[in-house]
Formats: structure tokens, sequence, C-alpha cells
């Protein structure tokens, strides 16, 4: 048995043999972490097998010979060779089918004794008929000297007659180079994920086919974005949750026995893009926002979206409704299991968390033990348990890091129970409500029972609130970068801050290159002392506050390792996403004005020719080019 590749584990490393089994099933049953070629595979589940099963697995007795000998070589006399394994398949599921009819799949055996797997690949037709792959025969083998140097050792039945496709067959090399360094350092980490694997509650197969014809279909609204968030992950992101939503609902109407397609409601659309491909994919519903968004007018009559603010109450229940959707709703995100559980006892909802709310403001934290995703994730799932429904918890595969959902697809009580898990409802919500500075009225939340009628949907007084103290997002999206801040005000802390720092050095020597004042530094904390209460208090209300404007400024200041400095073009900057400098070249546009030109005292370092800048206002040269438009084009 030729040894191909091998590579050693690091020293001390204490997860071994389990931690190499737990990095071993990683690759069994979620190839496409590293494959990226494929959407993941179908696994039946393993048993133990002895050389009579294997025999007639493969069926080809000259096979069997070579496979036994491959698998026992180098076993101990503390191992027999009819030690059974533990035997599954797997079935390989491609992004794009590049096999046609035939499924392309591998005889997994694990020999935990002799710490080795073994992948026998074979193909199956149309018809069931099976052919293996001899050549492509390989095996993976955890390897000890004085039980302190560990390795991983890849070894192959037959390397010359190797076949590689990049899919299910990968290269030799591959295998060697990315394959094993990272089931190493699975191996060495040994962590178990605080999450399902993705795509748990569905069959892959139907979700990677049905992907590729919504990606293929609607990959046209990357070129047409008009908004200013990035189009390829918010459109393949949406093409992805309505792939999700899609298989998940044909799922449901076939395990019901349903043809009528299901119904929804998206609280909080955005961009609406989830609600125009399910909508095209010949589902009935609409989508409401606070904020009316400039792509909406491209979609069409057909895509019902509304400008409207939610606020959690019995204006906003959707008895007639089949799924509520709430994809990365926010301050909604904890109302939606409530709102379908009000709704009528058929509604259920599929929700996507991703800023953390509480019923009625910011979620606060209360365990250091989960990461604070993971804790409110089981927060979500609370909300959900109380208000009645059985709760999934699945992982999408969306170019994001907030990628778990909660489903409630059922009941866990009887429709005769519905006023006793209302007054459930309601109890917990004021509980959560009346936090420290939160004042909730009794009859917004705790009286809510009495409005529950016999078939679970429930009515009220129209409007009245469920939350005292619940606040929607505002009509108008508010911009806390500083950039809203008046002109004369920014002016005024830059010139204070520069001044600061100049005067740091000036008359001394010390921090000049070339005479030229370069200033010294100051921490972001000592700059915020120079400035006035007031002005702190301004700089409080956006987003980063003091340091945001300092990194706004770039053309004055320099911000490294949380201190402050003034920056000095002549110098070489660093390569930063946000500041694209390139080479001024003759005749180059200059639109705003040198600070140091204006207000250093030895004035700007470069040559006027020199500066990106403008040196006074004849050195202004504005860009007189029109703004582009984009092309609404069919989609």
């Amino acid at each position: 048995m030729p040894k191909l590749f091998d590579i050693k584990f690091p020293g001390g490393c204490k997860s071994l043999p389990d931690g190499f089994w737990s990095a071993v099933d990683v690759w069994i049953k979620k190839p496409h972490v590293v494959n990226k070629r494929l959407c993941g595979v179908k696994e039946t589940d393993s048993k133990d097998v002895d050389q009579d099963d294997l025999r007639l697995l493969l069926h080809d007795p000259e096979l069997f010979t070579d496979a036994l000998l491959f698998m026992i070589t180098g076993a101990s006399a503390a191992h027999e060779a009819d030690k059974p394994w533990s035997s599954s398949v797997r079935t390989f599921i491609p992004k794009v089918n590049c096999y046609g009819t035939n499924l392309h799949k591998e005889i997994i055996l694990k020999d935990f004794g002799r710490q080795r797997v073994t992948f026998i690949p074979f193909e199956e037709d149309a018809e069931g008929k099976a052919s293996l792959r001899k050549g492509n025969i390989y095996q993976i083998q955890l390897c000890n000297q004085d039980c302190e140097e560990w390795s991983l050792e890849l070894c192959a039945l037959s390397v010359d007659s190797w076949f590689s496709d990049g899919v299910a067959y990968p290269k030799l090399p591959w295998l060697s180079s990315d394959l094993l360094p990272k089931l190493v350092r699975w191996a060495t980490e040994c962590r178990s994920s605080e999450f399902r694997s993705t795509l748990s509650l569905l069959p892959v197969e139907k979700y990677s086919l049905m992907y590729q014809q919504l990606k293929d279909k609607y990959k046209a609204m990357v070129k047409v974005w008009p908004e200013v968030t990035d189009p390829e992950k918010f459109v393949y992101e949406d093409v992805a949750i309505a792939t999700y939503l899609l298989v998940l609902w044909a799922e449901e109407r076939a395990e019901k026995g349903l043809t009528a397609r299901q119904s929804f409601v998206d609280l909080g659309c955005g961009n609406g893009l989830l609600v125009h491909i399910l909508t095209n994919e010949g589902h009935p519903g609409r989508g409401i926002d606070v904020r009316r968004r400039k792509i909406w007018d491209m979609y069409g009559p057909q895509t019902l979206l509304e400008e409207k603010a939610i606020t959690p109450s019995e204006s906003f229940l959707f008895p007639g409704t089949d799924w509520l959707i709430g994809n990365h709703s926010d301050e909604l995100t904890p109302w939606i299991p409530v709102i379908a559980a009000r709704s009528s006892y058929s509604c259920r909802y599929f929700v996507l968390p991703c800023c953390f709310f509480d019923f009625c403001g910011k979620y606060q934290r209360r365990q250091c033990k989960k990461s604070q995703y993971k804790e409110y994730i089981d927060f979500i799932a609370e909300v959900s348990q109380v208000c009645g429904f059985n709760t999934d918890e699945d992982c999408l595969r969306i170019p994001s890091t907030k990628r778990v959902c909660l489903l409630g697809k059922s009941r866990n009580y009887q429709l005769s129970d519905e006023p006793e898990v209302e007054q459930q409802r309601a109890h917990y919500i004021h509980s959560r409500c009346t936090a420290p500075g939160v004042t909730v009225q009794r009859s917004d939340v705790s009286n809510y029972e009495d409005c529950c009628n016999g078939d679970g949907s429930c009515n009220g007084t129209p409007g009245s609130s469920w939350g005292a103290g619940f606040q929607p997002r505002d009509r108008v999206e508010a911009v806390r970068n500083c950039a809203a801040l008046p002109r004369d005000f920014v002016d005024g802390v830059v010139l204070r801050v520069a001044n600061a720092l100049l005067g740091m050095t000036a008359g001394d020597g010390e921090g000049s290159c070339r005479d030229w004042n370069q200033g010294g530094s100051l921490s972001v904390s000592e700059v915020a002392g120079l400035l006035g209460q007031e002005t702190l208090r301004l700089l409080k209300k956006e987003c980063g506050g003091l340091q945001t404007l300092l990194r706004n400024n770039h053309q004055v200041f320099r911000v490294e390792g949380g201190r402050v400095y003034i920056r000095d073009w002549r110098e070489k900057m660093p390569f930063r996403a946000d500041v694209k400098r390139k080479p001024v070249t003759p005749g180059a546009l200059k639109t705003r004005l040198c600070w140091f030109h204006a207000h250093h005292p030895q004035g700007c370092p470069l040559q006027a020719e020199s500066c990106a800048f403008a040196h006074g206002a004849h050195d202004l040269r504005p860009s007189t080019r029109p703004l582009k438009k984009i092309k609404n084009e069919a989609f």
C-alpha cells in the first residue's frame, strides 16, 4: 500500500485519537466546507460489517481481495483481519449537476481499531446498476510513534489509475494540500459547533437543484441593483433564503397532502427581493417595511410591497396567512412568533435573527458562558416555546455570519387550550417589558387573553399596543457616521485637536521631520478630554463617535492603535480600503481644499502640483462629468 502523503500534528496535541474521528466525520458529512464544488452529501445510517458483508458490497471477488488487503495492511497482532468495520454510504450532491442521472457515491469503512478510514467510490446509473472505481480507492490513517508524535497518512490503492474531475473525484495533490491540513486543524481544535449543521431540515439534493435554478433566473438583478448596499451579497443571500423557503414549503405540501401554495407576509421586508422571488415562484404574499426602497419600483405591480410602520398590536394580525417571515427584522424579531401565534392557530413563522432586540428595547446579555449570538438565538427559541410552537433550528447557506434561523411549523398544544397558552404568552411579555426604566401599561399586555377567539385568533381594540416601550424604526434612516454633523462643528473639532497635537512639539524640534512639524500623539480618550461636554454629547449620538469623526478626516489625522497623529503626506500611506490614493497627475481633479495649506503653521509639506488637495480656491477643479444612470433592464 503506497503512502502518498503525510502530515504531522503539532506537539502536545491532547485531542487525539478522538479528535481524528471528529475531523473525519466533518469530511464525511460536510465535504462542501472544503470542496466548494459540492453542495453536500446524503448519507445512509452506519452499520457494522465483516468480511462477508464487504464481499457482498463489492461484488467483484478480485476487487474484494485487493480492497481487503489494502484495508488491513500494517495491522498489528492485536487486530484480527475479520474485525468488523463501521460502514455507511454517501451520495455526492454537486452544486452544478454535471453527471446527468448517474449518482456518484462512496462506501465509507471506518476501522476504529487501526485508526483508519477507507473510501471506496462507485457510480450508480438510473437502473440502479453500480460500477466501482477501483483506481480511486483511498485511505486516511492516524499514525503515532511512542504515543507522542502523531501524523496523518494518505494512501491510495492504485495511484497510476487515479481519475479526477474535481467534483466527486478530487485530485490526489488536492487531498494532500487542502484536505489533510484541514483534518489536522479540525482534529486539533476538536470543537463542537454551537449550532446545527447547515440545511439539516431539508433534502440537500432538492435545495441544490432549486438554488441553481433561482440563481440563474435572478442573477441579472446584480447588474441593475440601485441601492448602495453590496448587490452580490444581498441578491445571492435572498436567493438562498427563497430557495430554503420554497423547498421547505414544497416538503410541507407533500407531507400534508396540500395542493395550494402557502401564503406569506414578510415583516420588515427591506429591499423586497425575497418577496419578489417568492411571488414570482407562485406564492401569494406581500412585504411590509417602514421605509420604501428605490428598487421597489423595479419589481412591477405583481410584487406587493407596503410602506408602513409595524407596531405589534391587533392592527397587525394576519389570520388568513400561512407563514410570517422575519428576515433580519431587527426590533420585530422577538415579536414575530407572538404575532404568528396570535394571528391564528395554523399560522407558522420563519425568522432569521440578526441584531439583538428584546420586546421593548435592546437585548441585555444574561450569560457569559455562551456567545452573544447563541444566547440571543436561545432567547428567540424560548419566546417561540412560550408562544406554543414546536421550534426547529437550522443553519442557512448564505454569505453572512448570522445564518441561524428558527421555525415554528406546528403547535405544542391543542386549540382548545388557546386561552391558557395566551395567558402564558401575555405574562411572559409583561415580565420582559418590566425591566428598569420601562413602563408597561397592564391593559396592553396582561389582559390580552380576554380577546382570544375559539379558533386561536385574537382581536381587541384596534391599534392597542402589546408592549409599551416598543419603538419601530424611523421612517427616515438616520445617518450616524458623523456625516450629518454641521460642517462648522466638524471643522472646529478638527482644528482644536490638530492644534493640540502640533502644540506638543512646536518650538522644541521634537517630532519634526525636515523642519516640518508633525506634532505629537494623543490617545482617543486624551483627545476627548480636550473637548467640551456639549461637543462630546453630540458626538456620542453618532456611530463610533469621536473616533469616527477623526477617521473621516483622514486628510488631517492618522488613527492607529487607539492613538491619534497628524498625517504626513510625504510618508508612504499603508493600504486602507477606505482611502484610495493614486499619484497626482497634471490637471487632476481637486475637489477639496488642502487643510494643511490653510491651517498648518508651516503650510502643506507638498508642493501644489504634488498634493491631491487644492492649494487655494484657484486650484479647485470640480468634476463636470454627469452622474451615471442605472438602466432598468428586464429581469
